[in-house]
């Protein structure tokens, strides 16, 4: 503005002394004319002439000072236009680029443009560089000597350089032999350029110029350089955090911003945190793959430096789901080919030949996986064939049998066909007379990946979260169980190499601890619940008793204790109550080191069972007792409930052992299971987790109930627990509950001369007590003879077939096709 000042003064100045001398002359010359043209004239005519000329001669003056005023008032409003212009652009980019930002990058604009200039250098200006941006249209003052020697001092300025400094920088873009930078100033310079990096991505977002994603990703690639992420990351939060705050001040105060309205205002930092959003996502992108990239070349490394037995172990080791970081399918393939690669050049054959197998397995593993992935789940939905060859809607397949019409490479087909025939897979290994290792790895990643798919869609079951959680747990120890068997094959297989077999048995073993330990890290875990197969045949019976021994090689450890919890109820269900209190007993003492009180709990009331089980009854009690009492202190609701009925359960039978019945006994047992059916029946809406085991428990006080009231010989009321008991006990897969619920449902019945039901009941009570070896099965096979004897061979034979379609529902084809023999059985051994 001082600078228009000064031009409008001068041009009055100079219009003034143009004027005076125009006069002057003027006047000196119309004298000079007046005079020598007629010396006659009398001076008072010479005097009129004069002031004409004056007159004349002044408005010439007046008109040429009119003319220069005009010319400077044109030329102030011209400049002062320009002025508002830069004024409004400077304004525009202020805003637009967020407050103090915009003041760094207007006071450096010039310096950015240079040619010299680069973005990890900032230069300092010259004097020339000086005085040319004081003429600049960017800049609106000249600045003093003390903004100069301001500025040189200021923040962004790390070193004010001599004039040697300056001439020696001037040559070093050429000469490339500049110093080093100290850490400092590396660093700001650096923030500094990723500081313009996130602006211009910005800019261009807000322009509407970035057509995707990729755009961002190959800036950040291009420009930032490795080894220097947390400065980015910092530039990035700090400009996230500013926006962030406009935002919140535009929000709470609508009047904050005169230059736009707050709408406008909110609106574009809207934008700009979307893209600060999109850079932070494609900054994770890029991290996300390095970190792969550094676990796949770690991986590598793992494996050539292992020894020659443990190359499979090692694989299994990196692969397992546990770890922090978990293998995708394009890991996995980036892993195999960067195997080749390694042992490409490498001189020892063998070592080659070994890392070939198990990179060419892994890669034939992703690829069979991919042929099943779009029909993991599709035998869910597949109809059945009859045989008339006409389709019939079941609501439950055979999965194996489905995937092993997708694969093609013969080990899992062969694998597939087994289990979908029903029989062992130990025997498929048995079979086997020679083991080709990329056949195994092969299998290996392809189970691994269903399990993992097979997992994850049941447990997103939006529609049937229960019917999904029942499914994922089934699936984890379907699995598990799968892998136990091919571990036992290789134990006992006699053609194959010992060595070998005792590495693959041990690396079976080492998938199957796998699995219970991402099993055991599921919310629902059952502490409580069932271990039956969900594709239709009970694995888990003779592979259970395998997994004892790797359990004890495994240091004490949370999951451990889990897993045995598991494995002892499975023991227990199958009958084998001296493994089941085994495996308890171990499991109570980690849980309590580990600090796993719901584990704990949950042990001590497994032991009360078992105790019941052995006719332990006062054991039994105390078990029970000591896990209320602890529940109570932990807030353990399902445990409480479980330890109620439990208590309850325990002081029935050990009353049921009196030699007389004490009412007050079974009054104090009703007590505690009512209670434990009451909070019970608060759980079973909860969590799928809790709810199952809920279940379960309403199941035992139901059951309780009803075996209670039989013994106080009060029938009716026993067989409207005991039918309740029948629904909940289908939740928990609880053999041996609803066993004992069909047994004391047949009694009930028989003492209410209910002939038909007490026949139908015995039968299924006998066939699930006698499948997992229960002594009681022998109680309802007598009860069915005590019938067959009042009502005749032949009626109560009628009365099987009259009930075949409910039979089957419970114990299918081959159960009622049993049933003859099994009372045979009994017959010959009484």
């Amino acid at each position: 503005m001082w600078k228009s000042k000064l031009i409008f003064r001068f041009i009055l100045s100079f219009a003034a002394i143009a004027t005076s001398v125009q006069l002057s002359s003027a006047s000196d010359y119309a004298i000079a004319q007046s005079a020598s043209s007629n010396p006659t004239v009398e001076s008072g005519q010479q005097n009129q002439a004069l002031e004409d000329a004056k007159v004349a001669m002044a408005g010439v003056g007046i008109g040429v000072i009119a003319s220069l005023l005009i010319s400077g008032l044109w030329y102030q409003k011209r400049r002062y236009r320009k002025i508002q212009s830069v004024a409004k652009i400077d304004s525009f980019r202020e805003e637009f680029l967020c407050g103090s930002l915009a003041d760094y990058y207007l006071s450096n604009s010039k310096a950015n443009a240079s040619p010299i200039n680069s973005r990890k250098t900032l230069a300092t200006p010259t004097k020339e560089e000086i005085s040319d941006s004081s003429t600049s249209e960017e800049t609106l003052a000249t600045p003093t000597k003390e903004e100069i020697s301001d500025s040189s001092t200021s923040e962004e300025t790390l070193v004010t350089p001599t004039k040697e400094e300056i001439s020696d920088s001037s040559t070093s873009e050429t000469n490339n032999l500049a110093a080093e930078p100290t850490p400092a100033a590396a660093s700001n310079s650096l923030s500094d350029c990723y500081q313009k990096l996130i602006e211009e991505i910005i800019t261009t977002a807000l322009k509407g110029k970035i057509s995707s994603k990729e755009f961002i990703y190959r800036q950040l690639v291009e420009n930032v350089s490795s080894g220097n992420g947390e400065i980015f990351e910092r530039c990035l939060s700090d400009r996230s955090h500013s926006t962030q705050s406009e935002l919140d001040q535009v929000i709470n105060s609508g009047s904050l911003f005169q230059k736009e309205t707050p709408e406008l205002k909110k609106a574009r930092l809207n934008r700009t945190l979307k893209a600060l959003q999109s850079i932070q996502g494609e900054w994770e992108r890029i991290q996300k793959q390095k970190r792969n990239q550094a676990a796949v070349t770690a991986a590598v490394q793992q494996i050539l430096t292992a020894s020659e037995a443990s190359h499979f172990s090692v694989l299994l080791q990196i692969i397992d789901p546990n770890q922090n970081q978990v293998f995708s399918q394009n890991q996995l393939q980036q892993l195999a080919q960067e195997l080749k690669e390694a042992v490409s050049s490498h001189e020892d054959l063998h070592l080659k030949q070994e890392i070939q197998q198990l990179a060419i397995g892994i890669a034939n593993g992703v690829e069979s996986y991919q042929q099943l992935e779009g029909s993991l789940v599709s035998w869910i939905y597949e109809p059945a064939a009859t045989p008339l060859e006409l389709k019939e809607s079941r609501a439950k397949q055979d999965p194996w049998a489905s995937w092993a019409l997708k694969v093609s490479s013969p080990l899992p087909k062969l694998l597939f066909c087994a289990l979908a025939d029903g029989e062992s897979t130990t025997e498929i290994v048995v079979r086997q007379s020679y083991i080709d290792m990329k056949d195994w790895v092969e299998l290996t990643v392809i189970l691994q990946r269903m399990q993992q798919g097979l997992v994850t869609w049941f447990e997103r079951q939006p529609y049937d979260s229960k019917w999904g959680t029942s499914a994922s747990i089934a699936i984890f120890l379907s699995f598990a169980a799968v892998w136990c068997e091919l571990s036992n094959g290789f134990r006992i297989a006699t053609s194959i190499d010992r060595s070998k077999g005792e590495e693959l048995a041990k690396a079976c073993f080492q998938i199957v601890l796998q699995i219970l330990r991402t099993f055991a890290h599921r919310e629902y875990f059952p502490l409580y619940g069932g271990v039956f197969a969900f594709f239709g045949r009970d694995l888990l019976r003779d592979a259970i008793a395998y997994l004892d021994t790797p359990l004890k090689e495994v240091e004490g450890t949370q999951e451990k204790a889990r897993i045995l919890t598991l494995l002892g109820y499975s023991q227990f269900i199958l009958g084998k109550y001296p493994e089941a209190n085994s495996f308890h007993q171990e499991a109570l003492e980690i849980a309590r080191q580990a600090g796993d009180q719901p584990c704990e709990i949950a042990n001590l009331n497994h032991n009360s069972r078992v105790c019941v089980a052995q006719k332990d009854y006062s054991q039994a009690i105390n078990y029970s007792q000591r896990a209320l009492i602890l529940a109570r202190q932990a807030g353990d609701r399902l445990g409480e409930a479980h330890a109620l009925a439990t208590l309850g359960y325990s002081e029935v039978f050990a009353a049921q052992q009196m030699e007389r019945i004490e009412p007050d006994v079974y009054e104090q047992a009703i007590e505690y299971l009512h209670r434990g059916l009451e909070l019970s029946e608060k759980l079973s809406d909860s969590r799928f987790g809790i709810s199952l085991a809920a279940h379960q428990t309403q199941a035992l006080c139901y059951i309780s109930l009803g075996i209670a009231h039989v013994a106080l010989e009060k029938p009716q009321a026993a067989v409207e627990y005991l039918e309740k008991g029948t629904e909940a006990v289908q939740f928990s897969s609880d053999k041996y509950l609803q066993g004992l619920n069909f047994l004391y449902l047949a009694e009930s019945y028989y003492n209410l001369n209910n002939s038909e039901k007490a026949v139908y009941n015995s039968c299924l009570g006998m066939y699930l007590l006698e499948q997992i070896t229960a002594v009681e099965w022998r109680q309802a096979a007598g009860l069915l003879t005590i019938l067959q004897s009042k009502l005749g061979d032949e009626t109560v034979q009628q009365l099987i077939v009259k009930y075949r379609t409910n039979i089957i529902k419970f114990i299918g084809v081959d159960g009622y096709d049993y049933l003859p023999q099994l009372l045979e059985k009994y017959k010959r051994s009484h």
